[in-house]
């Protein structure tokens, strides 16, 4: 099994969401749609896609592996994102800091709000954050719903292999387009699941055309994919008015 192969269960930055015991009273609620879970699944639908299962903070060593960066070209990512020296970015599932840490450096006038749900996590991002003497990091604790951000407050959001494990991603969506400010932008980076030779489970990938069509749902719309990952998309949106 590749290292990729192994990703469907320790994919990251899916540790902002644990996934809530869905009561008979939840089973109603739209948007979502609820059906028998697949292998990897949780049942539940949100316009057609499938929410996956997601895994917890155990996996932050995979998040750390030395192949990562050859794998996903993450130092491109980071050098593509629309910040300057005074941004507040906000890194949504930010698991170990993997993103976190190597964004801080380009915003010394500026935060990164590392938003998590597990207490775990939030220590050892706070602990790295004094280790590192990066004061310009902030752990937030964040929920299911939200990430418990000021409103009109984040210049970017990134979710870095998150969005597709999001237990509530409509009101997540509203929750962080309130958070951002009036030109702010949000980055899914997705495993592109148009591409069936990427060794990475189905669900775990998602497609450009879903990601719009949720967003869309949501108040945004795509001004840029970024088509310069190996093996991900690199979709930026914006919020409307």
């Amino acid at each position: 099994m590749t290292h990729l192969q192994k990703s469907a269960l320790f994919l990251s930055l899916g540790l902002i969401l644990f996934w809530p015991a869905i009561s008979q009273a939840q089973k109603s609620d739209a948007p979502y749609t609820f059906e028998t879970p697949s292998r990897d699944g949780t049942g539940k639908f949100y316009l057609g896609r499938e929410i996956s299962q997601i895994m917890g903070f155990q996996g932050m060593k995979w998040l750390e592996r030395s192949s990562r960066e050859r794998e996903e070209g993450v130092s491109k990512a980071i050098s593509n994102l629309p910040i300057s020296e005074e941004s507040v970015v906000a890194d949504i599932g930010a698991g170990s800091g993997y993103y976190t840490f190597r964004i801080a450096p380009l915003v010394p006038e500026g935060k990164v709000l590392a938003v998590e749900i597990q207490d775990e996590a939030i220590r050892f991002l706070e602990n790295k954050s004094q280790e590192l003497g990066f004061d310009q990091v902030e752990a937030v604790k964040g929920n299911s719903y939200s990430p418990n951000l000021p409103e009109n407050a984040v210049d970017v959001a990134i979710m870095v292999d998150v969005y597709h494990e999001l237990a509530y991603p409509a009101e997540m969506l509203q929750a962080l387009r309130s958070s951002l400010k009036t030109n702010g932008k949000l980055i899914l980076i997705e495993y592109r699941g148009e591409d069936p030779s990427i060794p990475i489970k189905p669900l775990h990938k998602m497609t450009q055309a879903q990601a719009e069509k949720e967003l869309n749902e949501n108040g945004f719309r795509l001004v840029e994919n970024g088509d310069f990952l190996p093996i991900q998309h690199y979709l930026i949106f914006e919020k409307l008015d």
